[in-house]
């Protein structure tokens, strides 16, 4: 009886561009946010006047992102099912999607903290580093590990704010954690000479916070009534298709990241000089990535609740309009990158062989938003759809015809070759996703 009485008349209301845009706008704000608590981190440290203490939190920052990073799917699988199940009408599914993703992730930050000995041996295995610097690192990832449980929380918590369109509690969560990060970083390493350990203890207490914050934030959600409903929380059915979800996104996302992975190892192979050009052009579509992500999120929450409404047409305006803003922003950054590339790879190397061969390979970043468009806001509709399953097989497909232009391409165009292997796989995932659309039309038919 509780059940049945959570779930109301199926509701999405009106899809404007006003409503978009309220979605978007601040997650672009609360993504630009992220690349400044990087630049303090080593800021700070590197007040210490010292390279180990810079590299030890490098290095520490990057074997935590990359283990984290496996859990993003926390967040977009969440999104999926918390939108459907508010287009439905069906508050208390939405909560418990919410609860069930905070227990996967209370109960993986338990797992990192028990086998941390063995994660850090094997991170230090695959990335060796000097003693000095080893030993620095080992000092902030003992700290920083006791925060998984909050950093993947956190994932949790982003979902489903989205899915409700409260975006600009998500700015305001992701502010609260870089702001207090900042201010802590500042009094820990510079204040108190807490050196590397400070810098870890300021993240630690700003992860922990912000995941306090973000369960505040979604209180509603956290109502005794929904906590007690434990034959909904671990209903088999339910948490089999959580399960589908969340694997078939990690599987695409790992797929993803090995194909980028691909690229930089790869390009090492042309030199230094091109290494180093090739960092700076990608900063261009992690810019890209930040900026339109917004509007890929906006597909999510309200493709999401189309389809949990039966809403055929709501299903495909939200999909014109988030992809026509998403289409404009395109535009919009490969003009920019076009036009202010040239200034903005100067800020950004300061060496004139490295300037000079970014400036060579610029096109392709400039033609990197248009061509990437389609498939980032393919995403977007596919999550909101929790066409997860079609999302993994594309990524694969893809990510195979990319092996086949770098097997082509680069032996015979070099790094340029590279680059255009690059947008083969983005080309690649934006016309396989066109082609299954349709699957996402029939699940609001």
């Amino acid at each position: 009886m509780q059940a049945a009485e959570s779930v109301s008349a199926p509701r999405i209301g009106p899809i404007t561009n006003g409503r978009v845009l309220k979605i978007a706008l601040p997650i672009v704000l609360s993504n630009a946010t992220i690349p400044i608590l990087g630049a303090v981190d080593t800021g700070v440290v590197g007040q210490m006047g010292q390279a180990a203490p810079i590299g030890a939190v490098g290095m520490g920052a990057v074997v935590l992102a990359s283990v984290y990073w496996i859990f993003g799917f926390l967040r977009m699988g969440t999104s999926g099912l918390v939108a459907q199940a508010r287009g439905a009408g069906d508050e208390a599914e939405s909560a418990a999607v919410l609860l069930r993703a905070l227990v996967i992730a209370a109960a993986a930050g338990l797992v990192f903290i028990l086998l941390q000995a063995l994660l850090f041996r094997a991170a230090f295995h695959i990335a060796p580093a000097s003693p000095e610097v080893e030993a620095l690192a080992r000092q902030y990832l003992a700290i920083r590990i006791w925060g998984a449980p909050a950093t993947i929380g956190i994932y949790a918590v982003t979902g489903w704010l989205i899915a409700v369109e409260r975006t600009r509690s998500v700015f305001l969560q992701q502010v609260a954690i870089n702001g207090l990060n900042v201010v802590l970083n500042l009094w820990f390493v510079l204040g108190l000479g807490w050196g590397v350990p400070g810098v870890a203890l300021a993240t630690l207490i700003a992860e922990w916070t912000g995941l306090a914050l973000g369960l505040w934030l979604c209180r509603p959600a956290l109502a005794r009534r929904y906590l007690a409903d434990l034959a909904r929380l671990f209903n088999m059915g339910r948490l089999k298709e959580m399960a589908r979800v969340n694997t078939d996104i990690m599987i695409r996302s790992v797929a993803l990241q090995a194909s980028f992975t691909t690229f930089v190892f790869l390009g090492a192979g042309e030199g230094d000089v091109t290494l180093a050009a090739n960092q700076v052009l990608l900063q261009f579509l992690e810019i890209t990535a930040y900026a339109l992500d917004g509007f890929a999120f906006a597909a999510e929450t309200l493709v999401g609740q189309a389809v949990g409404a039966r809403s055929l047409a709501d299903l495909r305006r939200a999909a014109i309009l988030t992809g026509g803003w998403g289409v404009a922003g395109s535009v919009v950054l490969a003009t920019a990158f076009w036009l202010g590339g040239p200034a903005i790879i100067d800020l950004m190397a300061t060496d004139p062989a490295v300037q000079a061969e970014a400036r060579v390979y610029l096109p392709w970043v400039a033609l990197g938003p248009m061509i990437g468009i389609a498939s980032w806001m393919f995403d977007g509709i596919f999550i909101g759809a929790t066409l997860t399953r079609e999302m993994r097989n594309t990524m694969l497909a893809s990510a195979a015809l990319y092996a086949v232009a770098l097997v082509i391409l680069l032996p015979w165009l070099g790094n340029q070759g590279l680059w255009a292997a690059l947008m083969v796989l983005n080309t690649a995932r934006g016309v396989t996703m066109a082609w299954l659309y349709p699957r996402a039309e029939a699940k609001a038919a």
